[in-house]
């Protein structure tokens, strides 16, 4: 008699394994490198980190509608990693929107949960800013230095949902549910995405490694107690939305007062 075949699980596990590489080089890993690279030249470049700046949402083009162009091409492909994370998620038929609780089923729920976040985690994030600043560790960030257009404010709420999808999604919801089917522990699955997380905005300087890898950690710990990825993505995109709005929106004046340009 010819049984079934038993599933090689050494051979699922290695598989597993180079798909997170694939999905982690195309995405967040890739910038994790390339934020490495950046710290590594910050640190010998000569000025110190407090005098040097990282400047986020830069415009791309003198023209209007070529720089808008470009903006929504970035944002565009920036989704793709996700397409394709929610893609391999969704194996053996399963709805990889209902396993990582990216669906509607309770907005309100979500949404509450999302800005209950936000405040946990900008509140100290700002003033951990400010300390990282006073110390020397953080350089000045910039969060939007797009031309003023009337497509200027639509622009950044774009690019707040698609690093809030990007960073949510594949940080937390995929990485931790594939490290998951690899049977890792749930300390090292944590400390995983909070890692990815902080490594990413290395960029930046050391304050905002800790403080991102402060809030990977509270978003994973979630996570894992409520396999909803949705309110994670509610919080994050309320706070590069302020961040990124209020920046714009703030005169320079007022900005180059309160050290912020």
């Amino acid at each position: 008699m010819t049984g079934t075949p038993q599933p090689d699980h050494q051979a699922i596990g290695r598989r597993l394994t180079v798909e997170i590489w694939i999905v982690l080089g195309l995405s967040l890993g890739r910038s994790a490198i390339y934020a490495l690279v950046d710290i590594v030249a910050r640190l010998t470049a000569g000025p110190p980190l407090a005098q040097q700046t990282a400047t986020l949402n830069a415009s791309q083009s003198p023209r209007p509608y070529l720089d808008l162009t470009y903006q929504l091409l970035s944002i565009g492909f920036a989704l793709v990693p996700v397409a394709l994370a929610l893609f391999l998620l969704s194996g053996h038929g399963r709805s990889a929107v209902r396993r990582i609780g990216l669906d509607a089923v309770r907005p309100w729920r979500d949404l509450g949960i999302g800005v209950g976040l936000a405040g946990v985690i900008g509140i100290p994030g700002l003033g951990l800013y400010a300390l990282g600043r006073l110390l020397g560790i953080t350089v000045q960030v910039q969060a939007s230095a797009l031309n003023a257009a009337w497509w200027t404010v639509p622009v950044l709420v774009l690019a707040a949902l698609q690093n809030a999808l990007l960073e949510e999604v594949v940080a937390v919801a995929y990485l931790m549910e594939r490290l998951r089917d690899l049977r890792w522990r749930t300390p090292l699955i944590l400390a995983a995405s909070a890692l990815l997380r902080g490594s990413y905005h290395l960029y930046q300087g050391f304050g905002p490694f800790i403080g991102n890898a402060v809030m990977g950690l509270v978003f994973a710990e979630y996570y894992r107690r409520r396999r909803r990825v949705l309110p994670l993505v509610v919080a994050h995109m309320l706070l590069d939305v302020v961040a990124f709005v209020g920046y714009a929106l703030v005169p320079a004046a007022w900005r180059s007062a309160l050290g912020l340009s």
